[in-house]
């Protein structure tokens, strides 16, 4: 049986080479890399990688891996196309984004823990940030502004 270390680098590998959709499809490439895998430990591995599910290209919903260890160069894109602007009442922040962007980029900004944002509710193509009290708006879409360039 081969380690977790390499299951990882087998699902990392996967997802690169080729669109999964669901983790049937994940558990059967791994089993043809010769992983035998439950399928709480695969929802585990998930969770462990940070993978997310968003769309491609056809707008199909398939598995990212969106680690923290993929460069930044690469999730970049994502961002910057997937965002579209935010809009601020009170301590709270609505982001709009193209549609089936909003979880990926939700999941980004609670990942990174800015102590600023509370949290974030995602949709298809819009998020709400629950901001802490008295946080100025500037600072707000300075932090946002590490995820996307589309905020002003």
């Amino acid at each position: 049986m081969k380690g977790k270390k390499y299951r990882h680098r087998a699902i990392k590998a996967i997802l690169s080479q080729k669109d999964i959709t669901s983790q049937d499809d994940l558990m059967r490439a791994l089993e043809n890399s010769n992983f035998q895998v439950a399928q709480a430990t695969l929802s585990r591995d998930i969770r462990e990688l940070k993978i997310l599910k968003v769309p491609n290209e056809k707008g199909v919903y398939v598995y990212k891996n969106t680690d923290l260890e993929t460069p930044a160069s690469e999730e970049m894109p994502l961002l910057n196309f997937g965002c579209l602007g935010v809009i601020f009442s009170g301590n709270i922040a609505v982001m709009k984004t193209r549609p089936g962007y909003a979880m990926s980029i939700a999941s980004e900004i609670d990942r990174n823990n800015a102590q600023e944002i509370i949290g974030t509710v995602a949709g298809d193509d819009t998020i709400i940030l629950i901001i802490k009290e008295n946080i100025p708006r500037k600072k707000i879409v300075s932090i946002l502004s590490k995820f996307t360039t589309n905020i002003q």
